[in-house]
């Protein structure tokens, strides 16, 4: 693999910044920490946001295709209960912009199989039964690359999770460059991993992130649940016998403590040093029931605008529709270049 973060490039375009969410499964805490409240903060930032559905991500594995329309509009409706102004941001489906899919095929030549062997996530997703994955699975972070690559992003928002799949769109990037003697043409988008929780984990299994896939429903705050059941399961979340320590450090081999101290900073917008200062010495018997109140009080204005606008597709429809067409102004012409980069012929 080459080293993108030592390849001299030229680009000089301008700040952006796009990331997405999968179209797959309920929301819950982990994305709204993680993603959502980082977006909102971002969009006030000076660089045009960009920020979709992942759609096709989610057909990399079976889909209802019933309530794959509903988990769009549902994502939708997180980005703008959440802050996001679609004024502001560009907010839009991904198979709505057709340009993703070509851009990808491009990109799939370009990249490289012994990249694609490396990819950790692959392995976790596809088990021990790898030949019955999809394709789509496997190919699944060179879409990642054309998602950003495609609107020439300078900074992705990402969980240290995603942290892997952004190094492999810089060494695609750079390998095109290279190999098209096109320098500059791609930048080498920097990720932005930063706050408190930006890796949320289970309620259930401090080793473990908070998933939509985690069969238990304990395991998660989903963004559609009322109060009653965010304190319920927040006062139901593993824990240990010990208070909470005095320092920081004393949380290293306590993984439910440390999630949940974390939880709290990222809702209270203060570092977890804060938390531990304000809480060192005292019990879960009395910091489950603080946590408890700051996440309801959090999320209850999130949950009530999404039901709001879930009430009213036609709203989000005209969002989404209105953010595809102008995430096609700007992916359309990228994606045109790229064509007349490689020698297709355009008539």
């Amino acid at each position: 693999m080459t080293d993108a973060s030592s390849t001299i490039t030229a680009y000089q375009g301008p700040r952006r910044i796009l990331s997405g969410i999968q179209a797959s499964g309920a929301l819950h805490l982990g994305n709204y920490l993680g993603a959502l409240k980082r977006f909102t903060a971002l969009q006030d930032s000076g660089a045009p946001c960009f920020l979709f559905v992942a759609d096709l991500h989610a057909i990399t594995v079976w889909q209802d295709p019933a309530l794959l329309t509903a988990q769009t509009r549902e994502i939708a409706a997180a980005y703008i209960a959440s802050g996001l102004d679609p004024a502001k941001s560009t907010i839009f489906p991904q198979s709505a912009v057709r340009a993703h899919s070509e851009l990808a095929w491009i990109l799939n030549c370009v990249a490289r199989l012994g990249w694609l062997d490396r990819m950790t996530q692959f392995k976790e997703k596809s088990g021990k039964h790898k030949e019955r994955s999809s394709v789509g699975l496997y190919t699944y972070p060179v879409l990642q690359a054309a998602d950003i690559l495609l609107y020439k992003a300078t900074e992705v928002p990402v969980g240290e999770d995603q942290k892997q799949h952004l190094e492999l769109t810089r060494d695609i990037a750079s390998k095109f460059n290279t190999d098209f003697n096109a320098p500059g043409f791609f930048p080498l988008p920097e990720p932005l991993i930063q706050g408190p929780a930006t890796r949320v984990m289970s309620l259930r299994d401090g080793a473990a992130k908070m998933s939509k896939s985690d069969p238990s429903d304990q395991s998660r705050i989903n963004l559609t649940d009322d109060a009653d059941t965010i304190a319920a399961k927040v006062r139901k979340a593993r824990t240990d016998p010990e208070p909470l320590p005095e320092t920081l450090d004393g949380l290293a081999d306590r993984a439910e403590a440390k999630n949940l101290v974390a939880i709290y900073a990222a809702l209270a917008d203060i570092t977890r040093e804060q938390v531990i200062e304000q809480f060192a010495g005292q019990g879960f018997g009395a910091f489950k029931p603080a946590l408890a109140d700051l996440a309801v009080s959090s999320l209850a204005p999130v949950t009530a605008e999404m039901r709001r606008l879930m009430d009213d597709p036609a709203e989000i429809d005209r969002v989404l529709k209105n953010g595809a067409e102008r995430a096609a102004e700007i992916a359309d012409p990228v994606v045109d270049e790229v064509k007349k980069i490689v020698g297709f012929w355009r008539g």
